[in-house]
């Protein structure tokens, strides 16, 4: 293998490059390529498929290609009627036209329909954006509702455990009821998935119309007392804490891979632990009083998971600091209720 194969290996997609320093989109960027605007250490360039190193010198038309901004994150107050994409080809307004001049190039993480109001997160990093996107970081969406019409509660309890509706299967969802006004009803819907349109047909399987939804937060992001059209960036501090060790990839231009939680080779190698089954030995006739006591318990548990409390503690949490705090005192709290 030669030097040029090693070369062509080890660095990034020229488009990729060209899309980190803010210049474009990567699609634009080939465009950009293809039409001979792009010269790499000298070279006019016509295909994309090239991959270039850090010390490459890259000019587009004539123009030395500024070094790419470290990954940010803004959130943004998205008003109602605006459109989460670039270019509408019906002609709406669209997000990125009522942003403010001073801000670089960026992408959404995500997008909120043209009815849908609230938090939505921008950056100027496309590994950044992919890497929030991913189910598999578990990060919880919360959203305020209000509908018309009365909520079937018994199809409430389904959505805790998932359905699927017209073929798409949609993961459990927390639901809070907050109060019935007239004919609307406030409602508070928690989800980690995000589908098309999914908190509009989860209501509407309950038998709700959704007529106004606001994001309220997005992973540990909280749309706060921003008002409606502001952007504010995420300190770099912050979204540190938050990313974790996945920040250094993503600020040297790699995804980092989040693996869907698995059990070990070990548990899973486990066979399931079965109740244990006395062998000759006389059953005692009058039940002792551990197990007059463990009865008792059971009966309790059995009427607790009938009928849920409201306010369940979050499961799932995800495993940023922020969250790894509210864990680590649910389990002090334990300890000293068994003490």
């Amino acid at each position: 293998m030669n030097d040029k194969t090693n070369q062509a290996i080890k660095g990034d997609r020229i488009a990729k490059v060209l899309a980190r320093s803010g210049l474009s989109s990567r699609r634009e960027a080939e465009t950009i390529i293809q039409a001979g605007r792009v010269t790499v250490n000298g070279k006019t360039i016509n295909s994309p498929a090239l991959n270039v190193l850090p010390s490459d010198r890259i000019t587009v038309d004539g123009k030395e290609l500024a070094q790419p901004d470290p990954p940010r994150l803004w959130r943004y107050y998205k008003p109602r009627g605006l459109v989460t994409t670039e270019r509408d080809p019906q002609g709406r307004a669209t997000i990125f036209s009522k942003l403010p001049d001073n801000l670089p190039r960026v992408l959404s993480v995500g997008r909120l329909d043209i009815n849908t109001e609230g938090l939505l997160l921008l950056t100027n990093d496309g590994g950044l954006k992919r890497y929030l996107e991913l189910p598999e970081t578990g990060w919880l969406r919360r959203y305020r509702v209000r509908a018309y019409g009365r909520p079937d509660q018994r199809k409430l309890l389904e959505l805790k455990k998932g359905i699927t509706l017209e073929g798409v299967h949609y993961r459990g969802v927390d639901v809070d009821v907050e109060r019935q006004q007239g004919g609307n009803v406030w409602l508070t819907i928690s989800l980690r998935e995000g589908k098309n349109r999914e908190v509009k047909k989860l209501l509407s399987y309950v038998g709700l119309e959704v007529n106004r939804l606001i994001r309220l937060s997005f992973g540990p992001f909280q749309l706060g007392n921003l008002e409606t059209g502001a952007v504010e960036e995420i300190p770099r501090r912050v979204l540190r804490q938050q990313l974790g060790s996945t920040w250094s990839d993503i600020a040297e231009g790699r995804v980092p891979q989040v693996k869907p939680k698995t059990r070990s080779k070990q548990t899973a190698d486990r066979p399931e632990k079965k109740p244990a089954r006395a062998l000759n030995k006389p059953v005692s006739k009058s039940p002792s009083k551990s197990d007059t006591t463990f009865k008792a318990k059971s009966h309790k548990e059995k009427s607790q998971s009938d009928n849920p409390p409201k306010n369940l503690p979050e499961k799932n949490v995800t495993p940023w600091k922020m969250s790894e705090t509210k864990t680590t005192s649910k389990k002090k709290t334990l300890k000293l209720k068994n003490k």
